[in-house]
């Protein structure tokens, strides 16, 4: 079967890497941009419009309260983005808000970030990857007819993208992610100096709608309830800042400045164009509503079923380049591309933490383990699965699963901050040198600002979002909790059982005898080897053992060994309902009644095949037995192999891949040995 699939797996993710070639996937500031910062640059793709959507509730009157909640954001970014330098400098190991808040905190609070952060890593590729197809499909009707399809397609070939590797992925990102950030840049310009200078009017296409209030005249509580809301959407802006303190070892040297540098370049760049979409937002008119084919109202009349409403940045960018015009297909292609590639944030993220989650025994082992392109391929096919899975429930609807989102992202920030004020103080304690004390209380009340303002938004996030889906999330960090916690007991009870103790030596203690079996369906070839090197061993005790199935074959059967003289007496089972499992299974138990401290050694004979549709064939009835013989105790198992000539083919055709040559290798000689050949001058 490795051989049908490892020229498909070869073409899809590029050829296996050495391990010491791990420090080529390093990334460098320019590149590690995009590839951790495209999920807060993209987002101000469908902030801006959340917090219109939220705000329409209460009418059009409302949105004069959008720049105040853009202001917030601001705030909160600035606050997350200062605190968040802290502790890529003081844990630049890439454990993140998890290794900060198990320090710090103790297990059970590393556990629950890791828990929101697992969740929070889902959430990112299913929003990002949603939002995506709703901007693409802005310029292309098809992808809204089958955004779901659409959806699921991106999230595999992202996959598919990561599985080649990080540096690799980072290049593919970088591209449409400076490209998307020059386009907004160039858009909020553009529109400025349209409005301002020119003194034009532009108009949005649904800058005549009007929108039709659910609650209309809404003031007190009501109102302050809305506004926090509208917020906590706006929040969204903010995801994906932990990724950075993640993904410190995946820089280049020094790890630390170069990841405290692209999270300040990466907060500057994400709320000047938040901020700016939402400004040209307002300038040009746009209309959002949570509900546009009733809420909607064009010439008095709601837009109905068929209107299709198109994410803010998509109108604003019509308003202010020209509908149809090129730079504004660029933008919608590049915001397009960019949502998608937004996923990749997570891509990087979720494996990561997850192979250190496995290193510490809380996930299975297999996500620590790295893939042939030295990613951690099990955790990014894990993502892509978990996050298919919320698409196709939520039909990649964006509005329906950002009320999932923003829940995990802001656990981690506010236990990771408090985590980070209890390492200070620890630090603190012990320090005597006064500048260096000047910086720790410094970075300590950055930390607890930023813990507070967290904290502060979790609650108003909790508040005005539980009902409206943010319970899914909290229903996952449970379930994860409770999963980890699981898998930590099991490796902690497994590691206990096996460990090694003096005090008990019973298990190095050779055991009385060996009672050796041959397991013998016909008397062949495999047959006579398995008996051959049952032999070699020398047991106290050697026998075949053969079960009746057909009374025919099995006289055949004694007739020949008769024949041929084997000094092997031969022990024949009935089984009259025609088993073969289950009397091997009984008779060996039976065996280890009668002599508890004798040790069963169990011969199977077994066919070695070339192709993968022969295995289906061959050996069924041993893999059954040594399935069932591995839950008795004192049984051995032994698995002697008979090579059919399909299995030299395959040899034959293994070392000719492995001695194939590229085009010109051979002339220039393997890169890894040829000698760097001294220049010749003259």
């Amino acid at each position: 079967m490795s051989k049908l699939t490892d020229l498909p797996k070869r073409i899809l993710i590029g050829r296996a890497l050495r391990s010491d070639r791990l420090g080529e996937t390093l990334l460098p500031k320019r590149i590690a941009l995009p590839v951790f910062a495209s999920d807060p640059l993209s987002s101000v793709a469908y902030a801006p419009g959340e917090v219109l959507i939220v705000l329409s509730i209460a009418g059009l009157s409302a949105y004069h309260f959008s720049p105040w909640i853009a202001l917030a954001v601001v705030i909160l970014m600035f606050t997350v983005v200062a605190s968040y330098r802290q502790n890529v400098r003081a844990y630049p190991s890439g454990g993140g808000d998890y290794e900060v808040a198990t320090t710090n905190l103790g297990p059970r609070a590393g556990l629950t970030v890791a828990s929101a952060l697992l969740v929070d890593y889902v959430l990112t590729v299913a929003v990002s990857v949603s939002a995506g197809v709703e901007n693409l499909g802005s310029a292309i009707s098809f992808v809204v007819e089958h955004k779901t399809l659409c959806a699921i397609g991106a999230i595999v070939l992202l996959a598919l993208m990561n599985l080649r590797g990080v540096r690799e992925s980072g290049k593919l990102f970088a591209i449409p992610t400076y490209l998307f950030v020059a386009g907004v840049f160039l858009m909020l310009l553009w529109g400025g100096f349209r409005g301002l200078v020119l003194g034009d009017t532009m108009h949005a296409p649904t800058s005549g709608f009007d929108i039709k209030p659910e609650h209309p005249g809404l003031a007190g509580f009501a109102l302050v309830f809305l506004l926090l809301r509208a917020f906590s959407s706006g929040c969204a802006a903010l995801t994906g800042v932990e990724a950075i303190s993640n993904g410190v070892p995946a820089f280049r040297k020094p790890k630390s400045r170069n990841a405290a540098t692209t999270l300040a370049l990466m907060g500057l760049l994400a709320v000047t164009m938040f901020c700016g979409i939402i400004a040209l937002a307002m300038a040009t008119g746009v209309k959002m509503a949570e509900n546009p084919a009733t809420d909607l109202i064009r010439d008095g009349v709601p837009v109905g079923d068929g209107y299709t409403q198109h994410p803010v940045i998509a109108q604003v960018a019509e308003a202010v380049f020209g509908p149809g015009s090129f730079l504004f297909v660029l933008l919608a292609v590049a915001t397009a591309l960019v949502l998608f590639l937004a996923a990749n944030t997570a891509y990087n993220g979720f494996p990561l933490l997850g192979s250190i989650l496995a290193q510490d025994r809380y996930l299975p082992r297999q996500l620590h383990t790295r893939g042939d392109r030295l990613a951690f391929s099990n955790g990014i096919v894990l993502l892509a699965g978990a996050a298919i899975l919320l698409v196709w429930i939520y039909g990649a609807d964006t509005t329906r699963l950002i009320q999932l989102y923003i829940v995990g992202v802001f656990v981690s920030f506010t236990l990771s901050q408090t985590g980070m004020v209890r390492h200070w103080n620890r630090l603190l304690a012990g320090e005597r040198d006064r500048a260096r004390r000047r910086h720790m209380i410094r970075s300590r009340a950055i930390n607890a600002f930023g813990a507070f303002f967290t904290g502060l938004v979790l609650v108003v996030v909790l508040a005005t979002k539980f009902s409206h889906g943010a319970w899914v999330a909290l229903l996952g960090m449970v379930i994860f909790y409770g999963t980890m916690t699981a898998i930590r007991k099991h490796y902690d009870r497994v590691a206990e059982e096996i460990a090694a103790d003096d005090a008990s030596p019973d298990d190095s203690v050779r055991p009385s005898r060996v009672h050796a079996i041959v397991l013998v369906s016909k008397l062949h070839r495999p047959t006579l080897r398995a008996l051959a090197y049952a032999q070699l061993i020398r047991a106290d005790q050697l026998e075949a053992l053969s079960i009746s199935v057909d009374p025919a074959e099995t006289k055949a059967l004694r007739e020949e060994w008769e024949r041929r003289g084997i000094n092997v007496p031969l022990k024949i089972l009935d089984s009259p309902y025609r088993e073969v499992t289950r009397p091997v299974i009984e008779y060996v138990k039976g065996l280890r009644r009668q002599s508890p401290r004798d040790v069963i050694s169990v011969y199977i004979p077994e066919y070695v095949v070339g192709h993968w549709y022969e295995h289906l064939l061959h050996n069924q009835s041993a893999l059954r037995l040594k399935g069932r013989l591995l839950f008795t105790p004192g049984v051995m198992v032994t698995s002697v192999p008979y090579q059919l000539q399909s299995s030299e083919a395959a040899k034959q055709r293994a070392r000719r891949r492995a001695e194939w040559s590229a085009p010109g290798s051979v002339r220039r000689g393997p890169v890894e040995r040829r000698q760097k050949e001294p220049s010749r001058k003259g």
